[in-house]
């Protein structure tokens, strides 16, 4: 498996991949849009209300991946703009990372 080098990107020990993203909530339409801080930025359509806008952004990040959503899991910031999502092992080696980057 070969990921991008990015700073947004990296391999933990177990082989999965962990994805820092900063989010941008009560955008008009969802998309990533650059780097901030070293974190892939998202605007997200989702409002950030009852957890609404965590489970967008993994739809998001699963689908722009080509991945099923339980591949992707928010380890870090359920009530933060600043995220930390894992993709598993296994579907690290099926995901469509060019699609992530640009």
């Amino acid at each position: 498996m070969k990921i991008p080098v990015v700073p947004y990107l990296r391999l933990d020990q177990t082989g999965a991949v962990i994805v820092d993203i900063h989010v941008i909530p009560n955008a008009s339409r969802t998309h990533s849009d650059g780097e901030h801080d070293g974190a892939l930025r998202v605007r997200l359509h989702a409002p950030p209300v009852d957890g609404k806008a965590n489970l967008a952004l993994i739809a998001w990040l699963a689908d722009t991946l080509g991945l099923a959503k339980r591949d992707v899991e928010l380890l870090r910031g359920q009530t933060s703009k600043r995220k930390q999502l894992r993709i598993n092992a296994a579907a690290c080696v099926k995901a469509d990372w060019p699609c992530l980057i640009g």
